[in-house]
């Protein structure tokens, strides 16, 4: 069966189980209501007749329910606005039900139709049972939609004790400290228990935002916002003079794969040159440990990005033969959440109705929570290896199946309520990002699912 076969086959067994569940609710306000009627004592034209009395406010309360329009739509989309259906449908039923019993007055047609107060009572208890249920179940599937969610294996989590005690009470340089990866690695290192945090970042307003949440978040600390090109030699000179920085945590890059293809020599200026001035005057004002953030398109390159990556990897493993700082590099996946991946565009996509794009139906990409890869540069910091870390992050996620998770998670269908198209691979791209961490490509360190390249 095809994908868009396999969807509507979702849409026709989830209505249909929604009609239970609402035939569930009915039923339990239609006895609610009797029992309320009769005092709790038993008609006295029996509890046959009464079943029987169900079944046509049954078939009358999702007919109404039905026409309008309550099954057009999951119960993930719930919202106020979605209310006046189940009202109308409430009242609709009273009216045909009462229309019923007037035309119906013989007592032998009894079981064809409820009490006027049993058909007013019913529907008020459904309606309001209907949309609590509706709501609860929203904010259930609220509650559990965390991107972690649309990993396909377990997150990592790590014990970043060692790393704490490695940064307590000193001086951390973060480049790129307004992005979406370095605001989450100034958090941690902020808890971690660091004394004073360089936040080297270009953009203003990404600098503003970090220093005013953490400086709100984290008094304790003493936070340095610093206006700047981590390339800028002269700049950044001055600022290694002025706070002599022990840690440097270099998460300033490039990382559109499209937009590097179209503008290399910004990719080489920004993401190999600017380490490696950074990296030298690390070397020469005595940082203890410098660790850059790279990626896994730096695994047998093919793309502008990809390779200035490698190179500025490179550059660093040649500083660790010369120098007494100890430098390092950790290769990310994609990062969930983060503004290079593709989660927000999907997100957007899906908030404005779609079309979802994706370039190939067989595209895959590994994929790792900021968490992870945060936990992944504090632990790097903190180790002694001079050399590339790489996380063990499962088996790689094809992207159009995040895309149908995330159109679900969101509460719609894809392929019938969102569509899917595929747009052609880009410039740069492959299907398959290559991660190998077998034995004959890596070590194995102390810490389970972290290897070090060979």
């Amino acid at each position: 069966m095809t994908s868009r076969g396999k969807a509507w086959a979702e849409v026709v067994f989830l209505r249909v189980l929604a009609m239970v569940a609402d035939l569930a609710i009915v039923a339990a306000a239609y006895l609610t209501a009797f029992l309320l009627r009769m005092n709790f004592l038993a008609p006295q034209w029996g509890w046959r007749a009464v079943g029987c009395s169900f079944a046509t406010v049954a078939t009358v309360h999702l007919l109404m329910l039905a026409v309008c329009g309550v099954y057009r739509r999951s119960w993930r989309q719930m919202r106020m606005t979605e209310v006046p259906r189940y009202l109308v449908a409430a009242g609709l039923s009273v009216v045909v039900l009462v229309a019923m019993r007037f035309a119906m007055e013989s007592m032998a047609y009894a079981y064809l139709r409820p009490p006027y107060t049993v058909a007013a009572m019913t529907a008020a208890f459904a309606s309001a049972g209907m949309i609590a249920v509706r709501f609860a179940w929203k904010h259930y599937c609220l509650e559990r939609q965390r991107e972690s969610g649309l990993l396909e294996r377990t997150e990592r989590r790590f014990d970043n004790t060692l790393a704490a005690r490695f940064l307590m009470g000193k001086c951390v340089m973060v480049t790129g400290a307004g992005g979406s990866i370095g605001s989450e690695i100034v958090r941690q290192v902020a808890f971690a228990g660091a004394s004073k945090i360089l936040l080297v970042e270009r953009g203003e307003n990404a600098l503003y935002e970090i220093d005013r949440k953490m400086t709100a978040m984290c008094p304790n600390v003493a936070f340095v916002p610093i206006m700047a090109d981590c390339g800028d030699e002269e700049k950044m000179d001055a600022v290694f003079e002025e706070h002599c920085p022990k840690v440097v945590l270099h998460a300033a890059a490039y990382k559109h794969v499209p937009m590097v293809e179209k503008n290399p020599e910004a990719g080489y200026l920004n993401n190999t040159q600017a380490t490696i001035t950074l990296a030298g005057l690390a070397g020469q004002h005595g940082v203890e440990r410098f660790v850059m953030i790279s990626t896994d398109k730096a695994v047998n390159p093919v793309s502008v990005m990809g390779k200035t990556k490698e190179a500025a990897e490179r550059a660093l493993m040649n500083f660790n033969r010369e120098s007494t700082t100890s430098f390092a590099a950790v290769r990310f996946g994609n990062v969930l959440g983060s503004s290079g991946s593709v989660v927000p565009l999907f997100k957007e996509q899906i908030a404005k109705g779609g079309p979802v794009t994706v370039t190939h139906p067989d595209m895959k990409r590994y994929f790792m929570t900021v968490d992870e890869a945060v936990s992944l540069v504090l632990q790097a910091a903190s180790r002694p290896e001079r050399a590339i870390y790489t996380l063990d992050m499962g088996k790689p996620v094809r992207i159009v199946e995040l895309a149908e998770s995330m159109i679900r998670q969101a509460g719609y269908l894809p392929y019938v309520d969102i569509p899917i198209v595929f747009t052609g691979i880009r410039p740069g791209e492959k299907l398959f990002e290559e991660l190998d961490i077998s034995e004959k490509s890596c070590y194995k360190t102390d810490l389970a699912k972290i290897y070090i390249t060979k």
